[in-house]
């Protein structure tokens, strides 16, 4: 598994947390930055993950900024993408089983290390469960091709 990482000033300290936490794990990741907590725009961060993660070069995205909310709707800019804010495990398990997502947003403002290493652990092991949910893919990439022709 390759994982993406990026994050403004905002996420950068839960960034290293998770960076730290994937290693122990041997999940190859690379980190897209930013690479201090001086001011940055997280749009920049959010395109660069999603560039690498809908071209295939990454099997899935961990974004990070002081909400979550932000470097998310930025990312779901990128066709392909499906970023997805979480909170909490149930909703990072669901995202995955149901929306197939490929990228995981985290507001550091909003959850705490320990819970964001949950949330993390339960986005990438859980699995789309396909069936019943394809259908609803297709539609959101029909919507994707309708507005990015």
């Amino acid at each position: 598994m390759k994982v993406a990482l990026g994050c403004d000033h905002g996420g950068y300290h839960l960034k290293n947390d998770i960076i730290k936490h994937l290693e122990s794990k041997n999940i190859e990741i690379k980190d897209f930055g930013t690479y201090s907590t001086e001011s940055c725009d997280y749009p920049d961060y959010a395109l660069k993950v999603a560039e690498e993660v809908a071209s295939k070069n990454y099997d899935f995205g961990i974004l990070i900024c002081g909400t979550g909310i932000g470097i998310s709707i930025a990312a779901n800019k990128v066709p392909g993408i499906r970023a997805a804010l979480c909170s909490d495990t149930f909703s990072a398990h669901a995202t995955r089983e149901h929306n197939n997502a490929n990228i995981l947003a985290l507001g550091a403002r909003v959850v705490g290390p320990g819970l964001a290493l949950d949330i993390v652990d339960t986005f990438l092991n859980a699995k789309f469960e396909g069936d019943r949910h394809i259908n609803r893919i297709d539609k959101i990439s029909q919507i994707e091709k309708k507005y990015n022709a």
